[in-house]
């Protein structure tokens, strides 16, 4: 059986536009370059990200009043990266990384902030964004890092480092976390907004990645970077409270993603066992087979479902902190039991660099460990019980 790939909920007739652009972006564009992205290893495919935004996908989730498509809600969100990363889960991600980029300043910033941070990543010429949390020695544990920013006359200078940085160097724009207050863990945690040129903001080398190569992540030195005060998101202290609320968002959305890697890695590998024969018959009718294709559907159906709830319950403003890191829990332990399978189904063939399955199962790990391992999520989980 195919999975059904139809949502719980009614679509608008603009949801459904979005979608179906997205899925034809993903079989046209985004597919036929998934490995040929992989071979480039440390090269972004900007040309992808430029179609990208010249037909509206990299833009879709940012408010119309400021030139974007007006897609807020994180259901849509899902359905979106479903079907980009259905194309390749790396190339999916890379296109809809403004959105990472913009959730901070959606839940922390004034209005002049959003007029001159997201009004430029709208239209056929939108930049490259980041998000720079994660440090050398602070991975999941995000009100632990070290980068300070000291306040002085007009603004504050940052300095620290960062790692493991998506687009770093590619991006334009970036949003940096750093203390403001040394003393405090989540407390001192503020955001800024940081331009690419800012004197004393460099890069390190392209890091070495096992899979979704699309996205290019570097270390950034911050080397007594100055920051206007006008470019600080919300007030001091409060960058822990907007990140957190960005995890929740962003942990649902790549569920979404986990989700569409694993549907394409389960759809491969039931074409295949439809047409190879083992013993003399499709190796689909070996029961073993079959029974393997049927729990991969299973968990695919399972896993949507959690991520469109949870995506639902975002939307409706009640909190959703536990039930964001069981979807993201789910859909990335689906998808690597999924794309495992996958491999397992092709034999010697899935093993091999001439089929997508072995590149799919080294790209959907980094689902189990971005944005909180899936250790975290169950911490996570089990601190919002009740």
């Amino acid at each position: 059986m195919q999975t059904t790939n139809i949502p719980a909920w009614p679509l608008s007739d603009e949801q459904r536009q979005i979608v179906e652009l997205c899925r034809d972006f993903a079989a046209k564009e985004i597919r036929p370059r998934g490995r040929e992205v992989d071979e480039a290893d440390t090269v972004t495919p900007v040309d992808i990200f430029q179609k990208a935004a010249e037909v509206g996908i990299t833009d879709f989730m940012i408010p119309e009043e400021f030139g974007g498509g007006g897609f807020t809600d994180v259901f849509t969100q899902c359905l979106v990266q479903e079907e980009l990363c259905w194309g390749d889960p790396g190339i999916g991600n890379l296109v809809c990384s403004n959105g990472f980029f913009s959730d901070p300043i959606m839940v922390l910033g004034t209005e002049d902030q959003k007029k001159r941070w997201l009004t430029p990543l709208t239209g056929p010429k939108s930049p490259m964004t980041s998000l720079a949390t994660t440090e050398p020695e602070s991975g999941s544990d995000a009100a632990s890092i070290v980068t300070t920013a000291t306040r002085v006359e007009g603004g504050y200078r940052i300095n620290g480092q960062k790692a493991w940085i998506s687009n770093a160097g590619a991006a334009e724009f970036y949003v940096i976390f750093a203390k403001t207050d040394p003393t405090q863990r989540s407390g001192g945690v503020t955001a800024f907004l940081v331009h690419r040129d800012t004197p004393g903001m460099s890069f390190g080398e392209p890091m070495k990645k096992m899979g979704q190569r699309a996205i290019v992540c570097r270390e950034i030195f911050l080397d007594d970077v100055f920051v206007p005060e006008q470019d600080r998101l919300g007030e001091e202290g409060q960058g822990f409270y907007g990140l957190m609320g960005t995890f929740d968002i962003s942990r649902v959305v790549l569920g979404a993603a986990a989700v569409g890697a694993a549907r394409a890695a389960y759809e491969y590998a039931l074409d295949y066992a439809k047409t190879r024969k083992q013993f003399g018959v499709p190796i689909i009718e070996h029961q073993a087979v079959a029974f393997r294709l049927a729990e991969m559907a299973t968990r695919i159906e399972s896993a949507r479902l959690l991520v469109l709830h949870a995506a639902r319950v975002i939307d409706s403003g009640a909190p959703a902190r536990g039930l964001a890191a069981m979807a993201k829990l789910t859909a990335s332990e689906t998808a690597m039991f999924v794309t495992h399978a996958a491999v397992q189904t092709l034999g010697g063939w899935g093993y091999s660099r001439e089929y997508p399955v072995e590149q799919w199962m080294r790209d959907v790990k980094l689902e189990e460990i971005e944005e909180g391992t899936s250790d975290i999520m169950k911490l996570v989980i089990s601190r919002n019980l009740g």
